[in-house]
């Protein structure tokens, strides 16, 4: 197992948390978006997963589906994330991330209105993405963890 991977755990509401992101599934397509290419952000032009930073005492679901609609425009209610993981920056044990699986619907993809952060999105094939090197490195191994463990969780998708 990788280093990112060597401190995953299950999220408790109540822990605290630096940023949030989503794996948002429609079948076997991921919901994706290609990073600006500006050298003062991290991983420049690379495929990334909606979500972001922690804003004041928001909680993780209410970060999460924040920046989901600034990033994509969808609103969602709370009771459409699951199997919420917790992941450990092994350089910065303060920084950690909640990662929720959700799904998708047609008449959620078909109602993108990406935001302005980002060069342009894509549903992308989970294997792709996971292999694709030009995704955040982290995130590839992440989206395996989360999905390979949230199998129970993800049955209603």
């Amino acid at each position: 197992m990788s280093g990112d991977l060597a401190r995953p755990r299950p999220w408790s509401c109540g822990d605290g948390f630096v940023a949030t992101k989503l794996i948002l599934l429609h079948g076997d397509d991921l919901l994706t978006y290609l990073r600006d290419d500006r050298p003062d952000i991290p991983h420049p032009a690379q495929w990334d997963l909606p979500g972001g930073g922690r804003e004041g005492d928001e909680s993780a679901a209410d970060c999460a589906l924040r920046e989901l609609a600034e990033e994509f425009g969808l609103h969602f209610s709370a009771d459409r994330l699951r199997a919420p993981v917790a992941f450990t920056n092994p350089a910065r044990p303060d920084y950690v991330s909640v990662f929720y699986c959700g799904a998708l619907r047609e008449c959620d993809i078909a109602a993108i209105r990406f935001g302005d952060e980002g060069i342009c999105w894509r549903m992308m094939r989970v294997a792709d993405y996971i292999v694709h090197p030009a995704a955040v490195p982290h995130f590839r191994a992440r989206v395996a963890h989360c999905l390979s463990q949230a199998r129970s969780e993800l049955d209603w998708l």
